[in-house]
């Protein structure tokens, strides 16, 4: 029997996944969650065989999560909506053995479970596309670092003082972001960062 946790904060989701799975004579869902903390929670408390999570989820994401059960004997599958090739390359830096987008067939997803368990990995294909198709972050950590703080919605003097930079260098940083990730503004630079997947948090 292919024991598993299921992490979705949508509730309706959560339960239809659930009812799903436990129709599969090998499978038993032995505990649902509705945040990665509470996943990882219960994947140590219950020692499951497979843990399916979505990434969006609230208090901690599922990459955060799966990062957090690297040490831990369990395979771990994402199970998202967000087909962002910036996602899939830190799930599988994570270790995480599947990457499934909603919109899959059931079916599909009742057969990954059994091909992850048995050693065999499960990515959607869209994503094995994206992955080579699209470039890497082009920023460097500390170009990272700035852009996340614009996300948190600081200036540039907040900025410059959190990481003991003058505003000067802080503003140039900006505007290598901006030239970088050819758009004009900040708002439009943190919504290709987060449409690319590559923000940390």
């Amino acid at each position: 029997m292919i024991r598993i946790v299921l992490a979705e904060d949508q509730r309706m989701m959560l339960g239809a996944l659930g009812t799903l799975l436990s129709m599969e004579d090998d499978m038993e869902v032995v505990g649902q969650a509705h945040n990665g903390e509470e996943a990882l929670a219960l994947v140590k408390q219950q020692k499951p065989d497979v843990c399916i999570m979505d990434i969006e989820m609230p208090i901690m994401s599922g990459l955060d999560a799966a990062e957090a059960m690297q040490e831990l004997p369990v395979h771990i599958i994402i199970l998202t909506t967000f087909a962002r090739p910036g996602y899939f390359e830190r799930a599988r830096k994570a270790g995480v053995k599947g990457y499934l987008l909603k919109d899959s067939p059931s079916e599909e997803l009742a057969s990954s479970i059994r091909g992850v368990v048995n050693g065999r990995r499960a990515y959607a294909p869209e994503l094995i596309d994206l992955a080579y198709s699209t470039s890497n972050n082009p920023l460097t950590e500390r170009e990272n670092q700035v852009l996340e703080l614009i996300a948190e919605g600081k200036n540039t003097k907040e900025i410059a003082e959190e990481l003991f930079l003058t505003t000067g260098t802080v503003r140039n940083y900006i505007s290598t972001i901006l030239d970088k990730l050819d758009v004009g503004n900040r708002i439009e630079a943190i919504s290709r960062f987060k449409e690319k997947g590559w923000f940390k948090k």
